[in-house]
């Protein structure tokens, strides 16, 4: 590795691509400190994700000691029918995380002092070489490079591309965790050893089990995860599910506790007409389920001069590919390995980040959506219903979704 100046790097987001990168470049011998906007703990709003080599790597350079673990194996991938029984099978070992297991290791490997948790970003200012963090507090920070890892809503995206905005795929996937030890025997048995699927007409639900409270993966302390893509118009039911009983409306996404007694009830009843009779218990036993929008977002960049995008601030991939997170540990792999390479010419290393992980960003959006095409509502030729039929078939989901694509 090259010798190198000491760099000073300021991280705008502290969940799991910002503290990814910032574990990185801080084991490279950079001056790293990461700022997030939640001065509360991250650690019980993410739920299930999916793991990939290639994540492992990362936090393995994180300086964590990723193993099962924190995981749970699952061997095989099931389809139910609306009865239940088990209408195709494919042999698939993969291993499902915990979210919020994975960012307490991280927080754990990173310094204390290093990182700020209720430090409002609100712009960045660049000079040449140099740029300035300025936050809502007024203090300003300088460094040698600013990494926006501050997700969906990103505020130095918004800065530096204003155009890039999240658009509504016209669906949500609602989601929750059940406790092991209050899942019926029967349902145990068929779903807790799989990562399972259930595809009614016009609708998508997935489950599989991750460790549990702190990481725990011993039988009976983990828990099921769920994710249950519905269809909801923008203007009409998407807009009844973002507002609360009091009739205020969350454009941004409603908090779990707030969205109305009334829809959750009515998704409870949904899941008894149309979901096998495993996945609808598990709705039943979801204390608080939530949901997210369905976006697609992509910038045109992902570097401008001394600022750089970083995991679900560039683009942001619809969850059926379940490569989120091992996209923001690709992104800050590479540009840990360019630093170091060209650590007194930081503009050339970013601009061969810009190039390879904007291919590798745009690619993979293009392969969420084809995935996600299983949920329009719309076709606008016989091609596209084409597409989305090839999607919907048990076939393809097992040996698709939430699998990394094959790269052209």
């Amino acid at each position: 590795m090259a010798s190198s100046p000491e760099l000073r790097i300021v991280v705008i987001g502290g969940s799991l691509g910002g503290l990814l990168a910032a574990n990185m470049l801080l084991r490279m011998g950079c001056n790293v400190t990461v700022h997030e906007r939640i001065g509360e703990e991250l650690g019980g709003r993410g739920a299930g994700i999916a793991a990939h080599p290639e994540m492992f790597d990362a936090f393995a350079r994180a300086g964590v000691d990723v193993n099962d673990a924190i995981g749970t194996s699952v061997e095989e991938r099931i389809v139910l029918d609306r009865q239940g029984a088990v209408m195709a099978r494919h042999h698939l070992p993969q291993v499902m995380c915990s979210w919020s297991s994975l960012l307490c290791l991280l927080l754990a490997a990173f310094p204390q002092e290093r990182y700020f948790a209720g430090a409002q970003f609100i712009r960045a200012k660049q000079n040449g070489k140099r740029a300035r963090a300025v936050f809502s507090d007024g203090s300003e920070i300088e460094a040698d490079l600013l990494i926006g890892a501050d997700g969906i809503h990103s505020t130095l995206r918004g800065q530096y591309w204003p155009q890039a905005k999240p658009a509504y795929a016209g669906y949500v996937a609602w989601r929750g965790m059940v406790q092991e030890a209050r899942v019926s025997p029967e349902t145990h048995k068929s779903l807790f050893a799989n990562f399972a699927f259930c595809l009614p007409p016009g609708e998508h639900m997935l489950g599989y089990p991750i460790a549990g409270a702190d990481g725990d993966v011993r039988p009976g302390h983990r828990r099921f995860n769920i994710v249950w893509y519905r269809k909801a118009a923008q203007e009409t039911e998407l807009k009844r599910l973002l507002t609360d009983e009091t009739g205020h409306y969350h454009p941004l996404g409603i908090p779990p506790g707030l969205i109305q007694a009334e829809i959750v009830a009515e998704l409870r009843a949904a899941a008894r007409r149309i979901l096998a009779p495993q996945f609808c218990e598990m709705v039943e036993l979801i204390r608080t389920p939530f949901f997210q929008s369905v976006v697609d977002l992509e910038v045109p960049s992902m570097v401008l001069g001394r600022a750089a995008l970083l995991g679900d601030a560039p683009f942001l991939v619809r969850p059926h590919c379940g490569m989120g997170v091992t996209k923001a540990a690709g992104d800050a792999v590479l540009l840990t390995d360019l630093l170091a390479a060209f650590p007194v010419d930081i503009d050339h290393a970013l601009k061969i980040y810009n190039v390879e992980r904007f291919r590798f960003g745009s690619y993979l959006a293009a392969h969420s959506r084809r995935l996600g095409s299983q949920m329009k509502q719309i076709f606008v030729s016989e091609e596209e219903l084409q597409e989305a039929s090839h999607y919907r078939k048990p076939e393809t989901c097992l040996r698709e979704i939430s699998l990394p694509p094959d790269l052209p």
